[in-house]
C-alpha cells in the first residue's frame, strides 16, 4: 500500500511520541479511528526512530522514520530523506532474493521521512545479540554469506538497473565513508595512507548492488530463517564494503569473545567461503578477495576509533585491536584466511 510519495501529514511527527503515532495514523487513513494499536518503541538504533505497531486485528507493522541527527556521542549529521532510498531497497531486494528474506514495503511518507513495513513474525531473535550470548550457529553463518553473495550476483545480472536507480552515493559517503575510513584515518595518523586507497577503492569500483550496512544487528531470525533489515545506505558500488564490513563484526567478536574464539573465527571463514559458493563466479571471487582484505581491516579499526565504536569492546580491546590492525595494514593478507589466523594470531 505504497501512497507513491503523497505526504498525508503537515506537521513534524515524532513516531515515539505514542498520541502523536496514533493521531498520524488515522488521520492518514492507515487505520480506522476506533483502532487503537498497540505501540513499542524498538531499541538499538542509532540513526532512526523505530516503532512496532501491534494491531488488534493483526497485521503488525514496524515504522522507521530517519534522524537528521544520529544518536551517537560525536556529531554525525545525514539528510532524513534517506529513508526513501531504503524503501526502494526494499523493493529491489524484494526482486532479488526470496520475499521471505526482507519485510514487505506498507507504505511512505515523503514529507515525515518515514517507511512502514510488515513486522517479522514473533517469536523472533536479533541475530547479534544471539551471537554476544554464545550462539554461534554455522547454519546461521551459512545463511549469511550466502544470502549476500546472491545480493551481489543478482545485483550484478541487473547492472544497468541497478546502476540507474541506486547511482546516488550520498548516503554512502555520509553514513559509511566519513565516519569509519576517512574520519578515523583523521584520528589516527598511522592509518591514513592505508585508509585513503581504501577510500579511492570504493568509491572507483561500481559493480553491483551493495548493501552498505550487512551486519547481525540488520539480521532477525524467525524460526531458523533470516530477514534482513536497514537498507538505507544501499548503493551501487563495490561488494568489498560489504563483506569487511560483516568480516569485521565476526573477528571483532573473535577477540572480544575469548571463550568462543574459535567458533568466531570459523564463522569468518565460513561466511567467506559460502558467499564465494552463492555469487557463483570464482574469477570475480578472485578479484575481490584482496579489497575485501582491505576493507575488513579498515572496518575493524573504524569499529575501534571510527564514529561508530562497537559498544561491548573495552577501553583494553580497543587499543589492543587498534594495535593488532595497524601492524597488520603494514603488511596486509592477500588472502580472507590469511586475514582470520593473522588477527586471530596477533591478540
Amino acid at each position: 500500500m505504497d501512497d507513491g510519495g503523497q505526504s498525508r501529514a503537515r506537521e513534524p511527527l515524532d513516531i515515539e511520541q505514542r498520541d502523536e503515532l496514533l493521531a498520524y495514523l488515522r488521520t492518514a487513513g492507515y487505520i480506522t479511528r476506533r483502532e487503537s494499536p498497540r505501540f513499542t518503541t524498538l531499541p538499538g538504533g542509532i540513526s532512526s526512530r523505530t516503532v512496532l505497531v501491534q494491531r488488534p486485528s493483526g497485521g503488525d507493522w514496524v515504522i522507521k522514520q530517519s534522524l537528521a541527527k544520529l544518536r551517537v556521542d560525536v556529531d554525525w549529521y545525514s539528510d532524513p530523506v534517506r529513508i526513501h532510498r531504503e524503501a526502494s531497497g526494499i523493493r529491489w531486494l524484494r526482486q532479488l532474493v526470496p520475499p521471505a528474506c526482507v519485510p514487505e514495503l506498507v507504505f511512505e511518507d515523503h514529507e515525515q521521512h518515514l517507511i512502514a513495513m510488515d513486522a517479522v513474525p514473533q517469536p523472533h531473535a536479533n541475530w547479534k545479540a544471539m551471537l554476544l550470548s554464545g550462539g554461534v550457529e554455522l547454519a546461521h553463518v551459512r545463511q549469511f554469506g550466502h544470502l549476500l553473495g546472491v545480493i551481489h550476483r543478482r545485483g550484478s545480472e541487473r547492472l544497468v538497473e541497478i546502476a540507474s536507480v541506486f547511482e546516488d552515493r550520498s548516503f554512502f559517503e555520509s553514513l559509511r565513508v566519513e565516519p569509519y575510513y576517512v574520519y578515523t584515518a583523521s584520528q589516527m595518523p598511522a592509518s591514513q595512507s592505508f585508509m585513503t586507497q581504501v577510500v579511492d577503492s570504493v568509491r572507483r569500483r561500481r559493480l553491483t548492488l551493495v548493501h552498505g550496512d550487512y551486519s547481525p544487528k540488520n539480521i532477525l531470525v524467525h524460526g531458523g530463517r533470516m530477514t534482513l533489515l536497514d537498507h538505507e545506505v544501499i548503493h551501487f558500488g563495490d561488494p568489498a564494503f560489504d563483506l569487511g564490513f560483516s568480516l569485521a563484526h565476526f573477528l571483532s567478536k573473535a577477540h572480544h569473545m575469548v571463550s568462543h574464539r574459535r567458533e568466531f573465527t570459523a564463522a569468518a571463514l565460513v561466511h567467506w567461503e559460502e558467499y564465494c559458493e552463492a555469487l557463483g563466479n570464482p574469477g570475480w571471487a578472485a578479484d575481490l578477495e584482496e579489497h575485501a582484505v582491505r576493507n575488513t581491516l579498515g572496518c575493524l579499526l573504524a569499529r575501534v576509533a571510527g564514529r561508530s565504536r562497537l559498544e561491548y569492546l573495552s577501553e583494553v580491546e580497543r587499543d589492543r585491536q587498534r594495535d593488532v590492525v595497524l601492524g597488520l595494514m603494514h603488511k596486509t593478507p592477500l588472502a580472507v584466511t590469511d586475514l582470520v589466523s593473522a588477527f586471530t594470531r596477533k591478540l
